[in-house]
């Protein structure tokens, strides 16, 4: 069983190995909220990106492992895809553009 603060870093490293970031990148990410799911075997943590509103909500199970069905919520519309990303590493802008869009 891994620990709530393992669980957090399992979800940041999960975001930052499935869009390929690099370590730079992986030092905007922060955890938003996070907590053990009563009586389940896995915990739910909310990651997002250094000052923005958009965040990836993850499952992470007991065994490390997090499920890939991850859900990405943004206040932003399609329009609005690109929003307060001139100021984040290239890569890491690109990654957030296409979960705005829906890819995944």
């Amino acid at each position: 069983m891994i620990s709530l603060v393992e669980a957090e870093q399992k979800a940041i490293d999960f975001i930052v190995e499935e869009w390929e970031l690099s370590d730079q990148d992986k030092e905007l990410f922060m955890v938003e909220n996070s907590h053990r799911v009563d009586d389940k075997w896995w915990y739910i943590v909310e990651v997002s990106v250094n000052n923005l509103p958009d965040k990836w909500v993850m499952q992470v199970y007991d065994d490390g492992e997090c499920d890939p069905c991850y859900t990405f919520v943004s206040p932003f519309s399609e329009a609005e895809k690109l929003a307060n990303l001139d100021k984040l590493p290239k890569k890491l802008a690109f990654a957030v553009q296409k979960e705005r869009k829906g890819h995944i």
